[in-house]
């Protein structure tokens, strides 16, 4: 990533520095409930809620990220997707554990599934290399409860709206018993506008999960935006 000689003997082919760079989402205001970061109050209620949270279109109760999808962890996060380096799961596996309240307890970790066509082109579903992670570190078993019953559309590009009826329907359920009256911890590496995540927490709900939490490693930070050929502008909510 730094391009500077690696001087210590690991899997890993990223330096210490460079690992340990990413920094944790700051924000003055949050969302109580989704941790989605404002510039000021006037968005949230009385009770700290964001406008999508009181209007139940989030189909999980809860999420957590460690940082924003930007700089180093964004890099980190491709090398470890798309670069094929399984080894980094343990690395960013602390960061999601840092990113996780110490007060909350789960029945058992799900991982967000890929189609199985890319599955195979990737080799491996980096969600549940990280559900992997976090489960070990929380003692808590990992099963594959969701499945993604047809390909959608790269999510890329699309507006919020669109985003949501691009994977409507595209998840299922392999064994509803196992999420009945279980608190879940819903496991993905990215939160773009949680239309993903949300679809795979929905079905959760409706096979009987009591609670779905959602945790991933960064967002996409929404407060700022930069115009073409222009600095970042801050936006207004």
């Amino acid at each position: 990533m730094c391009h500077g000689p690696l001087r210590e003997f690991s899997r890993v082919p990223v330096c210490r520095d460079c690992l340990h760079e990413p920094a944790p989402l700051a924000a003055e205001y949050f969302c109580v409930s989704c941790r989605t970061p404002f510039l000021n109050r006037f968005p949230l209620d009385a009770e700290g809620r964001c406008a999508l949270c009181r209007s139940g279109l989030w189909g999980f109760d809860a999420a957590w990220c460690y940082g924003a999808y930007e700089g180093k962890l964004r890099e980190l996060i491709h090398l470890f997707k798309y670069g094929r380096i399984r080894t980094l799961a343990r690395p960013l596996g602390d960061l999601l554990s840092n990113a996780l309240p110490r007060d909350q307890r789960f029945d058992l970790v799900v991982p967000v599934p890929l189609h199985w066509r890319r599955r195979w082109r990737r080799g491996f579903n980096q969600s549940e290399l990280l559900a992997r992670e976090i489960a070990r570190r929380c003692g808590l078993p990992v099963r594959r409860l969701v499945r993604r019953r047809r390909s959608t559309r790269t999510q890329a590009g699309l507006s919020n709206s669109a985003r949501r009826e691009n994977v409507a329907g595209a998840f299922s359920m392999y064994r509803a018993a196992g999420s009945q009256g279980r608190r879940i911890l819903l496991v993905d590496d990215v939160m773009t506008t949680g239309a993903t995540a949300g679809a795979c927490a929905m079905v959760l709900k409706r096979a009987g999960a009591r609670y779905v939490g959602l945790l991933t490693l960064a967002r996409v930070d929404r407060r700022f935006r930069a115009p073409a050929g222009g600095a970042p502008v801050a936006r207004r909510t």
